[in-house]
């Protein structure tokens, strides 16, 4: 099945990562890098590997970031891997990819995710399972918060074996990018009434509770204490960034704005300058996942 697949692979300044993640997918004749204009090694990097075609596109939303890479770069293969920079394939995966047989009415494959700090898997990663593999005529992209989602029209299949999600960038680089993210997360709870939320947006409603939880969760109920200082390296990020959005709701509950909080803001990140629009569709069908 490899070879009726198109890895997509969004980047912006993914020095650290994009080889790693490149190197897993040396058995793809096409590949597609959408960059939002890297100032740093990453093109560089993608230009060792021949069968990488870039393409540059201003980030403005997730969703219409992959929404240009699904629709503008010509894919021409039947599927589709949506890959972010510091997702590397397991060796199982492409095994497992390799001798999959997949029925016309199979439109993606959603993935699990183990997480890791420098190359170490740890037990106590908290990334839900995504569709990562899926149908390029029964896909499209809405945007979810910080991030977006891919629905997909079709059934979908699990796969067993992991991705590896092992980002090595800065440490500065994940606090400027929670600044972003958690503001982003706040108004979209803020504008969801309290019925459409799912039970982990409700307890991030309750401000206080998600934080102590999510650090509870990662070290005993996850056994991210027995991966010791990379566990709690990584429970402690998740701490902090569930503390960092709970910090925008309670001051947009202590200021009496939040509609402040609600308007949309510019991607403070990605400094670059806007090259093409691609409208997202809001609708929401079945067969959703958060990316």
């Amino acid at each position: 099945m490899l070879d009726q697949i198109t890895p997509l692979i969004l980047t912006y300044n993914e020095a650290p990562n994009i080889g790693r993640n490149l190197e897993r997918l040396r058995w793809a004749k096409d590949i597609v890098v959408l960059d939002s204009f890297s100032d740093d090694a990453t093109l560089e990097i993608v230009s060792q590997f021949s069968q990488a075609r870039v393409f540059q596109r201003k980030f403005d939303t997730h969703a219409n970031q992959w929404s240009f890479g699904l629709i503008e770069t010509e894919i021409a293969t039947p599927w589709v891997l949506a890959l972010d920079a510091d997702y590397i394939l397991s060796r199982e995966l492409v095994n497992e990819i390799r001798s999959t047989s997949l029925s016309h009415d199979v439109a993606g494959c959603r993935v699990h995710f183990t997480f890791c700090i420098n190359g170490r898997r740890l037990r106590s990663g908290v990334y839900p399972p995504v569709v990562v593999l899926y149908r390029r005529d029964a896909a499209r992209y809405v945007q979810d918060g910080h991030t977006h989602r891919v629905v997909v029209d079709g059934v979908i299949r699990d796969l067993k074996s992991p991705i590896l999600h092992d980002d090595r960038k800065p440490l500065s680089r994940w606090f400027q990018s929670q600044q972003t993210y958690t503001k982003l997360e706040a108004r979209k709870l803020l504008n969801e009434s309290w019925k459409n939320l799912g039970w982990q947006d409700r307890l991030r409603r309750l401000r206080i509770v998600t934080p102590l939880a999510t650090l509870f969760y990662c070290l005993i109920c996850r056994g991210g204490i027995f991966d010791g200082w990379t566990g709690f390296y990584y429970a402690l990020q998740r701490l902090i960034a569930e503390t960092m959005l709970a910090a925008q709701l309670i001051e947009a509950g202590f200021r009496g704005q939040t509609s402040e909080i609600r308007k949309p803001i510019a991607n403070r990140e990605l400094r670059i300058v806007n090259t093409a629009e691609i409208p997202a569709d809001p609708a929401a069908v079945e067969h959703v996942a958060r990316m």
